[in-house]
Order: structure tokens, then sequence, then C-alpha cells
């Protein structure tokens, strides 16, 4: 296994203390935001085989199937599918969604045939893949996800007593689901800039007051505030006044499929995706948002939040996904436990959040003598090991049988096998 050597991105809407809280280091005062885990090439992690650090992206590309095994490879290509991060958000990010495969293959196509660059601030596809991802809440944690019901959308519109706003309340309650949301977030997105800033300022002002008010929509009303305050006059702030507002306790997850419209509003949290750049961007953002292409991609359809919680597995307790580019899991070590062996057939990152547990590599023995060995954690079927503290992590390659033992929580990011 290789310890990594992260980078923190320090985007505006990163916290300034929530990563330095986790990782014991002092704030630098300026917005660090997300740290990532993995071999993206955007900032992929950094090991050291003895030879100097070297990035995982590199080593990964020069044995694919020695470091990610022949399954993974042959399912995926030869990268690794995923992408672990911590992410702290100190204000809210931008409100988007994500492509399908399908659609982001054939974006990517169009944008490549028309030659549009890879870094213009127009481009909507930067590759060629789909993006769906999964957060878990460390602490208390506020978002936005998935579409109101139509009629339950309209009432918290009409409850804000904006005249501006009785034409979107009437299209909701009067047409079919996705007929009323299309043609509310269409007429939103499309409004002439002066006058549906005019309708968010009305709107965020009478937001706030019913937050004071208390009531059953007192936390939503006060989020869209928030937002406002971020992003005056900008009409995503009534495009996510369609969403479910959804408030996080530790441990609780979204999962974001393609097509369902998000923001993340305040919290640090694990989040882990499939290896892609691909956003369509509705609002709360100064970046390019293409209205027709995001219109061909949200799926108009009202659900619920969909807040998960882990389900135990044998003593791993697993965030269940349809997809099969990643799959999270997190394990809870206790002090005088077995080692606990973990499983070794796909590559894996392992991501320490609190406490401290020991990582320890087993040789020699395969099948129930690696078993014994595991309990053991000592002897011919023990090796080399380190301790991860909050904020550290490391890469296991694909058929290298690692333990865990310790007191602490550690999240494994890997594939579905």
């Amino acid at each position: 296994m290789d310890r990594l050597a992260n980078t923190v991105r320090p985007y505006a809407w990163g916290s300034t203390t929530a990563l330095p809280e986790l990782l014991g280091t002092a704030p630098t005062g300026e917005p660090q935001a997300e740290m990532w885990m993995g071999a993206h090439p955007g900032a992929p992690s950094r090991i050291d085989r003895g030879a100097g650090p070297v990035s995982l992206a590199e080593v990964i590309d020069a044995a694919p199937e020695a470091e990610l095994g022949a399954d993974t490879v042959r399912a995926f290509g030869p990268r690794l599918p995923f992408l672990l991060k911590l992410l702290a958000a100190g204000s809210p990010l931008s409100l988007q969604v994500h492509p399908g495969l399908a659609q982001a293959q054939e974006g990517f196509a169009d944008e490549e045939r028309r030659g549009v660059p890879i870094d213009s601030a127009h481009r909507n596809y930067k590759d060629a893949n789909h993006k769906p991802e999964l957060i878990v809440a460390l602490t208390p944690f506020e978002g936005l996800c998935g579409f109101r019901h139509p009629v339950q959308a309209a009432d918290l519109l009409e409850g804000l007593g904006v005249d501006d706003l009785k034409p979107y309340v009437d299209v909701l309650r009067a047409s079919p689901e996705e007929g009323a949301l299309r043609e509310v977030l269409t007429a939103v997105l499309s409004a002439e800039q002066h006058a549906i800033a005019t309708t968010v300022e009305r709107a965020a002002v009478a937001a706030d007051q019913l937050a004071a008010k208390g009531g059953p929509h007192a936390d939503a009303y006060a989020a869209y505030a928030v937002l406002a305050h971020h992003y005056p006059g900008d009409p995503g702030v009534l495009a996510a006044m369609l969403l479910n507002h959804v408030q996080l306790q530790p441990g609780e997850a979204l999962f974001l499929g393609a097509g369902i419209p998000h923001a993340y509003l305040g919290g640090l949290g694990v989040e882990l995706m499939a290896n892609s750049d691909n956003v369509l961007r509705c609002g709360l953002t100064p970046k390019h948002v293409d209205v027709p292409e995001l219109l061909r991609v949200v799926r108009f359809e009202a659900r619920d939040a969909g807040v998960l919680r882990p389900e135990d597995v044998d003593g791993e307790e697993v965030y269940e996904t349809p997809i099969d580019e990643f799959r999270l899991s997190r394990f809870a070590a206790a002090p005088g436990a077995a080692p606990r062996l973990l499983p070794s057939r796909t590559p894996q990152v392992l991501l320490c959040t609190g406490g401290a547990v020991e990582l320890r590599g087993v040789g020699g023995e395969t099948g129930a003598g690696a078993e014994t060995a595991a309990a053991a954690g000592a002897g011919a079927g023990a090796g080399a090991g380190l301790t991860l503290t909050p904020g550290e992590s490391v890469f296991v390659p694909a058929g290298e049988r690692i333990t865990l033992s310790g007191d602490g929580m550690l999240f494994r990011a890997t594939v579905v096998a």
C-alpha cells in the first residue's frame, strides 16, 4: 500500500476551517474546498515507492493491470474509475446536473467535432464519461437534491407572497408533473435579466422574513435567503426553490445520479464520484449556463431527496448505489478487536476520518490461512504497517491484502467487484 500525498483545492466556496480542523493543521485564512485522493489528471495524488514522489496516475499508466487488477481494467479501462474527495463547503456551490454516459459521449463528440477548445469557458463536456456522485456527511451538511412535487413547490412559492411568482405557481398547480417542472425552470432561466433579478430580490426579502417567523418551511426559506445573499439577482435562486432542501446528519448520504439537479450549501463530507469533470450549471454561478443543453440533460421528475444510510454487510457499512464505477463503505475500528482482513480483489483508496487506524499488509498465505494470519496480526503472515489519522489516506493495489485495527473510522472507496 502507498501513503497518499494529496492536493487541496482552494475554490472560493471552500471553508477556511473545516479541513484544517479535520487534518489538525493551522488555518491559512484562505478557503480550502476539496482534497482529492486518486489519479484524476487535474490533481493526482502522489506516492513514493523509494525513488521519490511520483504521480499515482503515472504509476497506474505504467502498469494498469498490476495496480488495478485485470477485472477492473476489463470493465473500466486502464485508469482508476473513481475519485475520492473530502469536501468542505463554507458557502453554496453552483446549482448543477451531471449527464448520463450516453449524453456525455454524445456531447463530448459533438464539441470535439465543432472544435470547441477543451479549456473554453463555454465548453460543457470535458470528457466522455458520466459523473454520478455520492456525498456522506461528516458534520451536519445542507444541500438541495431533486425536484419537489410541483404542488409542494407551488405552496412554497405562493407562501412568499410575491406577485411576480404567481404565473409559476399557476403552472405548477395546473400542469402535469414533467411539463410543469420543465416549463417553470425554462421560464426562470430564460427570463429577461433585469426582470428576473427584481423578482429574485423580492423573493429573497420575503424568504428571509418568513424564515425568522418559523413554520414548516422556515429552514428552506432560510437556505434560499442565504443563496440570494451570495448570488443576488441570480435566477438560480428561483430554480433552487423547485428543489428539495435537505439537512444531513453525520453518516447520512445523498446519491446524485444523471440529470438530478443539486447543490451543496454547507458542511464537511466524504465525496466519491466517477472520474469525470462534466458539469452543466443551472445557476448560482458566474460561469457559463447553457440553457438548451441543460434542459436536454435534466430529469424533470419529482422525487424525495433520497437520504441514504449505510447498510451493515458483515461489519462493513456499505452505501448502496446503482452503479459499478465506485463503491463506498466504512469501518469502525474498535480497541481490542481482532484485526480485520479487507477484501483485496479490487483497487482501493482508504481514508481515515476519525481516531487512528492501523493498516498492515498480510503476505505469504491465501484463503483461510490469510484469515488466520490476519487475526494473529503477527508472524509469517504479517507485513509492513502504517497508522492513519484523520485526513490521511492510502492507495492499495488490487490483490494486496490489508488488515485494519485500532480505534477510529475508515472509509473504503473501490469498484463493484
